[in-house]
């Protein structure tokens, strides 16, 4: 049994993680600031008696270090959630990315813990010209401030491996859907359905396309991957073998809320905001010769993901 530290805990993926954590016997600290995150995502957790948590801002190292004492290992997923708010408030992905990262290193080093599985992205290797993008990929340029966020926080990892003998997991994640969302794609159009069920708007041309994994198949992916791969510094790519474009995504949502006759209207332009990559799609081929295999491909996942989010976010209440 690992004592485990899990920061953004409360959040979408992060209780998810706790979930499996869990059942993998741990005791679990939940470290979260509830910004994005829910108390009732963690009902399960709490209840089984093998998880606590602490409310608590990453940037103050303080209270950082308080929940940091005998911690084996911390899996660091607190960050901005919303890509898209980084270009309106542009120190948002400094703050809660690089600083809270920074912070969480510094308190392990403090605290006598030399073991961070780290919650990167996709969006690290920008518009890569290479697709399936392998971890090699390079050199690497990301286009949005949540990218360079999380560009920066894997140079703080590798500098504490190198500098203070720490051991390191980072995981580059596809975009990831399923139940307990706050945000993203399917997110959005099903609360735009709500708000009116004849249009939906979709940023953008539609042609956007990336690869999607389904939530739960990621978190056993990070335990999985903490688990099997055994260097000093360990990155693997988290995703599925396929894409799926925003049109179809929006074909399923509409389909699955069961609505008829709706308009879908399209902004225009090849990307939906300022920083968005048309296309992405990850190579896992390092995660499945490990030995894992995700349950959902991005179609699939994103068919489930509308099912329980419909239910979830009430669309069909009223």
């Amino acid at each position: 049994m690992s004592r485990v530290l899990v920061t953004g805990g409360a959040g979408f993926i992060g209780s998810h993680l706790v979930d499996q954590l869990i059942e993998k016997g741990n005791q679990v600290v939940i470290f979260d600031n509830l910004s994005s995150g829910k108390l009732e995502f963690l009902q399960s957790a709490l209840s089984s008696g093998n998880a606590t948590f602490v409310e608590g801002d990453l940037l103050n190292l303080e209270s950082l270090n308080k929940v940091m004492k005998n911690i084996d290992i911390v899996y660091h997923l607190a960050a901005n959630p919303d890509i898209r708010l980084g270009t309106r408030v542009t120190d948002t992905d400094l703050k809660q990315g690089t600083f809270a990262t920074y912070n969480v290193l510094e308190s392990m080093r403090i605290n006598g813990c030399n073991k961070i599985a780290f919650a990167s992205s996709s969006v690290v290797y920008g518009e890569a010209k290479l697709m399936p993008t392998p971890e090699d990929y390079g050199p690497l340029f990301p286009i949005s401030l949540y990218g360079a966020s999380k560009l920066g926080s894997e140079g703080l990892i590798s500098a504490w491996v190198g500098t203070f003998g720490f051991k390191a997991w980072i995981f580059r994640f596809a975009n990831i859907i399923g139940s307990r969302g706050t945000h993203g794609v399917i997110f959005d159009f099903i609360h735009k359905l709500k708000k009116d069920a004849s249009n939906l708007e979709v940023l953008g041309n539609g042609l956007q396309e990336k690869s999607y994994m389904e939530v739960v198949d990621c978190s056993k992916a990070m335990i999985h991957v903490v688990e099997r791969f055994n260097d000093d510094l360990n990155y693997v790519n988290l995703g599925s073998l396929d894409t799926c474009s925003v049109t179809r995504i929006a074909e399923i949502v509409i389909e699955r809320s069961g609505f008829g006759d709706v308009n879908i209207h399209f902004t225009g332009g090849d990307r939906g905001w300022a920083g968005d990559v048309p296309k992405a799609m990850l190579d896992p081929t390092k995660l499945n010769v490990s030995g894992f295999k995700c349950d959902y491909q991005s179609e699939d996942a994103v068919r489930l993901t509308a099912d329980i989010l419909i239910q979830e976010i009430g669309l069909l209440e009223d």
